[in-house]
C-alpha cells in the first residue's frame, strides 16, 4: 500500500509540474491575446474584459502586408522539404551504419556522436554557404537544418534497424534485388514507426526554429513564423496584445501535430531503445 502511495504521490507531482511549467504560461498567452492594448500592457493572469480576439487576430494577420501569411508558407516548405530529405539521408545512413561492420564503423559512430555534442559555428556556417552560393536561399537553410537534425536521426533508425534480420537483405538480393531497390522497396516501409517519430519530433522542431533563419536567411520576405515576433515589440513601444495573438497562432499547429501523433512518437522512440 505504502508504494502505491507513493507512486500516487509522484504522479500528482508531476501532473503539478506539468501545469505550472506548460498549462500557466499557455493561460497567460491566451487570456493576453484577448485583451486591447492597454489592459495586456498590465501583464496579469486576470481574464480580459472584453474579448479582442478578431480584431487581434486580423491586425496580426495584416501586418507588414501579410507578413504572417508569407511567414507560414516559408516555415511550411522549410519544413516540408527538410523532413523529406532528412528522412532519406537519416534512413540510407543507418542503414549502412548498421549492416557494414569494419574499421571504420567506429569513427562513424564517433562521427554521429559528435554530430550532438559539438554545437553549430555561425561565421563558420555562413562563410560555407556564401561561398557555395547558398547562403540567404532556401536550399542553404534546409542544408543546415538537415545537418543539425542528421545526428539524431541516424541514431533512431539505426536502433531500430537492428531488429529488421539480415535474412530479409539475403533473400532480396537471391531474387535479383540491387542495393537501391532492396532499400526502397523493402527496409525503408518498414521503418515506418521510427520515422513517424522523426517526422513529428524534427517537424515541431524545423517549424519553431528562429536562431537558423535568423542568421542564415535574413531578410523580411525570407521570414520565418518565429522570426514575425519583431513585428510587434521594439525597445519603446510594444503591443503585448498583438505579440501574444502571433505567438498563440504560431504555437497552434506545432502543437495539434504533437498532440495528435503523441502515440506514434511514443511508439517509435520505445521501439527503437528496445529493438537497438
Amino acid at each position: 500500500m505504502s508504494r502505491r502511495i507513493r507512486l500516487l504521490s509522484v504522479e500528482v507531482i508531476a501532473v503539478l509540474v506539468t501545469i505550472v511549467l506548460f498549462w500557466i504560461p499557455f493561460y497567460f498567452v491566451i487570456v493576453n491575446a484577448l485583451k486591447d492594448k492597454k489592459e495586456s500592457s498590465l501583464l496579469s493572469l486576470a481574464w480580459p474584459t472584453s474579448i479582442h480576439l478578431w480584431d487581434n487576430m486580423k491586425a496580426v494577420i495584416t501586418a507588414r502586408d501579410y507578413m504572417l501569411v508569407r511567414a507560414f508558407y516559408n516555415s511550411t516548405l522549410l519544413t516540408l522539404l527538410s523532413i523529406a530529405v532528412l528522412i532519406i539521408v537519416c534512413a540510407m545512413a543507418g542503414y549502412v551504419m548498421q549492416r557494414r561492420t569494419d574499421r571504420a564503423t567506429p569513427w562513424l559512430n564517433f562521427l554521429v556522436l559528435s554530430g550532438l555534442i559539438i554545437p553549430p559555428a555561425i561565421v563558420p556556417t555562413i562563410w560555407v554557404l556564401d561561398g557555395l552560393g547558398l547562403f540567404k536561399t532556401m536550399t542553404g537553410l534546409v542544408l543546415v537544418e538537415v545537418a543539425l537534425g542528421f545526428p539524431f536521426g541516424v541514431l533512431l533508425y539505426k536502433g531500430f534497424m537492428s531488429a529488421i534480420p539480415r535474412e530479409i537483405d539475403e533473400a532480396a538480393v537471391v531474387d535479383g534485388c540491387g542495393g537501391i531497390r532492396l532499400f526502397y522497396k523493402i527496409i525503408l516501409p518498414l521503418l515506418q514507426p521510427v520515422t513517424a517519430t522523426i517526422i513529428v519530433t524534427s517537424s515541431v522542431g524545423i517549424f519553431n526554429d528562429f536562431t537558423n533563419p535568423l542568421y542564415f536567411f535574413p531578410g523580411a520576405k525570407n521570414a520565418t513564423v518565429q522570426l514575425t515576433l519583431y513585428n510587434f515589440q521594439s525597445q519603446f513601444v510594444t503591443q503585448w496584445n498583438l505579440l501574444f495573438m502571433n505567438i498563440l497562432l504560431i504555437t497552434l499547429p506545432p502543437l495539434f501535430l504533437f498532440v495528435f501523433f503523441n502515440k506514434k512518437i511514443v511508439d517509435g522512440m520505445t521501439a527503437g531503445a528496445v529493438k537497438g
